[in-house]
Formats: C-alpha cells, sequence, structure tokens
C-alpha cells in the first residue's frame, strides 16, 4: 500500500517489483525497491473481523481513528505487508517494531501516534524459537493484528 500525495489516496501495489519501505517525507514518497516474489511477505491478519474491516477501508480507520492515526496504520501495514519476515521490519524509528513484556508476552507492537502502538503476534503453530527459548524473528512470516491501544 502506497500513499499518493497528490490525490490523497492509498494505493495496493500488486506489481511483481514489490517495496521494501515506504516514507512519506513532506509530499513526496521516498521508495527503496525489493526484488522477490509476492509470496514472501509476510502474511498479515486480523484478531476480528471488524477489525479487518476496518483497516481495509481507508474511510473506516479515518472514522475508527482520526485522520493522521489512520495515515500511520496504513504506512505501518506497509511495512508489514512488505517484509519477508518479521525481521525484517525495523526495530528502530519510525516503526520501531519491538517486542512486549509481562502480561503481553509473546505480542510485538509497532509505534503510532503517541502513545498508541499497533499490537500483534506470530500466527504461527507452534511460535519459531531460538535454541535460547527466545523467538526467532527470521522465521516469524505470518502474523495476527490484535489491536491498537495505549498500553502504558
Amino acid at each position: 500500500m502506497i500513499h499518493d500525495a497528490r490525490t490523497k489516496d492509498w494505493h495496493i501495489l500488486d506489481v511483481p517489483c514489490l517495496f521494501r519501505y515506504h516514507y512519506l517525507i513532506g509530499n513526496e514518497i521516498n521508495i527503496i525497491p525489493r526484488y522477490r516474489p509476492k509470496v514472501d511477505e509476510v502474511e498479515v491478519t486480523f484478531r476480528t473481523r471488524k477489525l479487518a474491516r476496518t483497516f481495509n477501508s481507508e474511510s473506516e480507520l479515518q472514522k475508527a481513528y482520526g485522520k493522521r492515526m489512520a495515515e500511520k496504520l496504513m504506512s505501518r501495514l506497509a511495512v508489514l505487508n512488505s517484509a519477508r519476515t518479521l525481521a525484517d521490519v525495523p526495530s528502530t524509528r519510525p516503526e520501531r517494531c519491538h517486542p512486549l513484556k509481562a502480561k503481553r508476552e509473546g505480542q510485538y507492537a509497532v509505534d503510532l501516534v503517541h502513545p498508541r502502538r499497533l499490537v500483534f503476534k506470530p500466527n504461527h503453530d507452534p511460535v519459531p524459537r531460538k535454541d535460547d527459548g527466545g523467538v526467532d524473528l527470521d522465521k516469524v512470516t505470518s502474523i495476527i493484528i490484535i489491536e491498537v491501544v495505549d498500553y502504558h
């Protein structure tokens, strides 16, 4: 999904050459291309049908979260969708993909408009693990979006 600054529309990219990162800088889009087949993308699913309906419509996202948050959500989903594995999602800003702790152990989040986060978890059974017991992000190819929340 990519934002067209002129028409203010979001477009889903379905071409042989997919894109890895989409950053909206001012009124321009900075795209870093990646050349690999579509099957290598992270599969993104949603916890509920309502959440899926909301995330699949720009107008529903704006109604539910406001314009600024909707733009951030679409940008973060574009990055998640275009990553080959969860390890490919940047752990630095602006996305800042990070694991959660305590009651949210096993879940991950990406930054949105402060203080909200997009919370998701690996959608594998069993979850791929490293020898030390941690999640092997290089093998996570499917995630489930749980919620948009301020958990602080």
